[in-house]
């Protein structure tokens, strides 16, 4: 009986992440769709457009990677022991997930740059040459989640060996908390990832925030007071809108550590969030793009 009630507990779950899953894919797409139509037509996509489209692609392949890895350890545990799926699925879906964090945390940043009103000089220069700064934020957080995944592919390999014991697909809960276990360290190292990039969406909006009283207090005419405001009140929306989403991501990791040794019921129900996550805040981003905004409109 508890392993029919496992299993059929096993289907529903993979039934709801699927369906998170299909839509989060279908919501980034349609960014890396119109990015890229945009790409053809133009030759060029301005440094917001690459971050989107960059941002896009990426969130695409962690759902496609993360949604296999899930369907795994419900259904076919114990394909993860055969060597090197289980360390693979953990490298590429950590990168993926680092990736996607910085990414986001660098268009925090632009958005920063680009519409904050700082007389400083080093403000400004940045604001001057933001465009060319992009790329290499790009490759930086390649850089790091390069760095993240292999560290996450170390301790996956060595761990392996500890999990050949486990249990079998009839107590698949017991196995993928097992699993979590032996695990403990990548989370701390999701931790650290998640910590240095929430750290410049913070930042990034406390910056906004103070450029736009600043701005508030400085314009006198309502024309320039006018399209300058929404300029800020427009980055903030999606800076506190990635906020939000954000907290809840961090807060579900935390949940996570702490409910590591608890019944697998509650590791899925703080583990749906991640895949909604992706979907969310990509649908947030395409509301606050006139040009998706308006694309969506149309097609819809």
């Amino acid at each position: 009986t508890e392993q029919s009630n496992g299993t059929s507990y096993s289907i529903v779950a993979v039934a709801i992440i699927t369906l998170e899953t299909l839509a989060s894919l279908w919501i980034n797409a349609f960014i890396v769709s119109v990015l890229c139509i945009a790409w053809v037509k133009k030759k060029t996509l301005n440094s917001s457009e690459k971050i989107l489209l960059v941002l896009g692609c990426s969130r695409i392949w962690y759902l496609c990677i993360s949604w296999v890895h899930f369907f795994l350890s419900m259904i076919y545990p114990n394909y993860l022991y055969v060597h090197p799926t289980l360390q693979l699925l953990t490298a590429i879906e950590s990168f993926f997930d680092h990736f996607d964090l910085w990414v986001s945390a660098s268009l925090c940043v632009f958005y920063c740059i680009k519409i904050a009103n700082f007389r400083n000089s080093f403000c400004i220069y940045l604001k001057v040459k933001i465009d060319r700064i992009v790329p290499w934020l790009l490759l930086g957080s390649v850089l790091l989640a390069l760095a993240i995944s292999i560290v996450a592919y170390d301790i996956a390999d060595k761990k392996h060996c500890n999990n050949h014991n486990s249990t079998g697909q009839g107590n698949f809960w017991k196995y993928t908390i097992k699993m979590d276990k032996h695990f403990f360290p990548s989370f701390f190292l999701a931790g650290f990832g998640y910590a240095t990039s929430f750290m410049a969406v913070i930042l990034s909006g406390l910056f906004l925030l103070f450029s736009l009283w600043r701005h508030k207090r400085t314009m006198e005419t309502n024309s320039m007071k006018n399209l300058s405001t929404d300029a800020h009140i427009k980055a903030m929306k999606s800076i506190l809108s990635f906020v939000v989403m954000y907290s809840i991501n961090f807060v579900c990791l935390i949940l996570k550590l702490v409910y590591i040794t608890k019944e697998g019921r509650m590791l899925f129900l703080i583990g749906v969030v991640p895949y909604a996550f992706p979907g969310i805040h990509s649908f947030i981003l395409i509301i606050s793009n006139p040009k998706l905004k308006k694309t969506l409109l149309r097609i819809l």
